[in-house]
């Protein structure tokens, strides 16, 4: 099987230097790789994908048992074996994420927010959980208990109050801007709000570590299967951490220099680059319990504007 040293050597470096947590990188590979092919695969053809990626059998077995409990993943045993699929929360989790990860959802900002006011009625349970699932949401808390957003998505939000029980708890309002859009009280209240600083500096340091592997593989013929897929897996789970601490705030309100949308193009070129040796390897090495994955559901090439679904109808027929 072909294989690029330079690749091979980036990828050792990165995991060398960069200490993946396996929850969090296993979540990263269902939602990316497994989730189009139906959700559903043999733990132990998982392990064996995710070796290249130094994850060894008991810290998958351990963490795959965590995100159980977690309610991310759920089992099923047939004969000797145990099959993993997302739960629909875990599902719910990642359709939330990878939404913002795959299309960037900012639209032309109007001046309108999306206020959501927790009063007396939350439990502490109930009241942690809607701050978390909120905050991945890219809500901001601008006064106590009092969480808002300038371009949130309506059907998300109400996704999240069912979620977690608090529809009926919390009040609601769309409010909007008055005056210029961009105001410098405005851009203060962003400041202070979001950790806008902090996430530009992860979006710089996103961009130092993987153009030179995108020019690795955009100038080589040399990169294998394998390769193509711990690149891609550690290309999205690097991609989506520093994502989810992005609010997504309208254009109007980031800083002129926002290195976001460069972060987002160059994930997008990389993912092009080695999604097709990505799949050829996930293909060949993960099984269900009828035999091989079956093949990526039409949504999955939508990915990224649809430039996979340009490739796709490209690619020769055999």
């Amino acid at each position: 099987m072909k294989k690029n040293r330079m690749i091979d050597e980036w990828i050792a470096d990165f995991l060398r230097q960069h200490p993946v947590r396996a929850n969090s990188l296993i979540i990263t590979i269902y939602g990316d790789f497994i989730a189009p092919h139906g959700g559903t695969v043999w733990l132990g053809s998982f392990i064996r994908l995710v070796e290249t990626l130094g994850l060894n059998p008991r810290m998958v077995r351990t963490s795959v048992f965590r995100l159980s409990r977690e309610k991310w993943l759920v089992s099923e045993q047939i004969g000797r074996r145990s099959y993993y699929s997302l739960t629909a929360t875990g599902r719910r989790r990642f359709e939330h994420a990878y939404r913002r990860i795959y299309d960037d959802p900012r639209q032309p900002w109007s001046g309108d927010w999306h206020l959501v006011i927790a009063g007396t009625g939350l439990s502490t349970a109930q009241r942690d959980a809607l701050r978390k699932e909120l905050a991945w949401e890219g809500f901001g808390l601008i006064a106590p208990g009092v969480l808002a957003h300038p371009s949130a998505d309506h059907e998300s939000l109400l996704d999240i109050l069912q979620g977690t029980g608090t529809h009926d708890k919390v009040v609601v309002l769309r409010a909007r801007s008055l005056g210029a859009l961009a105001s410098r009280p405005l851009q203060d209240l962003v400041k202070d709000c979001w950790r806008l600083e902090a996430i530009t500096a992860d979006y710089r340091l996103f961009l130092e570590r993987f153009r030179p592997v995108l020019r690795a593989v955009a100038s080589s013929r040399g990169v294998g299967p394998e390769q193509c897929f711990a690149v891609r897996a550690l290309l999205i789970h690097e991609f989506r951490r520093v994502l989810l601490r992005d609010p997504q705030l309208p254009r109007q309100l980031l800083p002129a220099d926002w290195p976001g949308d460069t972060a987002r193009q160059l994930c997008a070129e990389l993912y092009s680059a080695t999604h097709r040796g990505a799949e050829e390897h996930v293909m060949g090495v993960l099984e269900t319990a009828d035999g091989r994955l079956p093949p990526a559901a039409p949504y999955f090439y939508d990915r990224f504007g649809g430039i996979l679904r340009t490739q796709a109808e490209e690619a020769p027929t055999r």
